[in-house]
């Protein structure tokens, strides 16, 4: 078994604890987003502890480590938490996205290398075995490789969708690649691929010197193109503020160390009193 097809059974797993026992996910959703009334960027940041945390408590046969920000420069990969295969002894990156409904990122493109290789052919690839040779080409090898779990939310409506890109689908669909520059507020033009219908699967955004992270790489869209997305938590799940969580924060910000070792001992009870009632194993 390899790396994709590892990270497959995972989110194939992770779908199956969810649907067995939602209420686990919408704690840890609820509790996630909750940190929106810290500060509107607080919750991707928690959200990766947080589901790292999610993935070593209720996933058995599963490892989480997060990686942590300060290991940027030195990663291969775009990850936020490697996730280790016990029973196949098989570790894959997880890059962990916490965005609205929309334009989701799933490669910065770091090396600067597809908007540039598209520029090299023509404007539109309608042929399908020159569509194919383009992203059989290594530029676009992490079109594939992609590990992402987008945590979508709906702030309005207090819910979250966890929609995983089918990234393999989406590149047996691709008939059209298309150089285009119209777009609402858009300040760099974009090559979005289409599939046989003449329906949105992607774009890749400028990537010259001109253009920061998030104005380049690989792009999608969770809904014009939700046809190449898999819910893993079979639609919107509705999560609710724990303003508690804040005022643990809060409180915990100002504690020393002996009160935090004494909290921690509470919540692990919490914990198990939640695995006590868990229905999958």
């Amino acid at each position: 078994m390899d790396q994709r097809a590892t990270y497959r059974n995972f989110t194939k797993r992770l779908k199956l604890l969810i649907s067995k026992n939602p209420r686990l996910i919408k704690t840890t959703l609820s509790n996630i987003f909750s940190a929106r009334i810290i500060g509107n960027k607080t919750h991707g940041d928690l959200a990766e502890i947080a589901v790292s945390e999610f993935i070593n408590q209720y996933m058995y046969d599963f490892h989480s480590v997060h990686v942590g920000k300060d290991l940027y420069r030195a990663k291969q990969h775009e990850e936020d938490i490697r996730i280790t295969d016990e029973i196949h002894n098989i570790d894959f990156p997880v890059s962990l996205k916490a965005y609205g409904i929309g334009p989701l990122q799933l490669s910065t493109d770091k090396n600067f290398l597809m908007f540039p290789f598209l520029q090299d052919h023509r404007e539109t690839i309608p042929e399908k075995d020159a569509i194919t040779a383009v992203l059989n080409d290594p530029v676009f090898e992490g079109f594939i490789n992609i590990n992402v779990l987008p945590l979508i939310y709906d702030e309005r409506n207090k819910r979250c969708n966890i929609l995983v890109f089918d990234s393999e689908r989406a590149k047996e669909s691709v008939r059209e690649i298309r150089y285009e520059t119209q777009g609402r507020g858009r300040k760099h033009p974009v090559y979005r691929f289409y599939d046989s219908a003449g329906d949105y699967v992607c774009e890749v955004r400028y990537g010259g010197a001109a253009a920061n992270a998030l104005q380049r790489g690989l792009w999608t869209h969770t809904k014009r193109a939700l046809k190449y997305f898999e819910s893993l938590t079979n639609g919107w799940v509705d999560y609710s503020d724990n303003r508690v969580l804040i005022q643990l924060f809060s409180h915990a910000l100002v504690a020393t160390a002996k009160g935090h070792k004494s909290a921690l001992q509470e919540i692990k009870k919490d914990i198990e009193e939640q695995k006590r009632l868990f229905t999958l194993r």
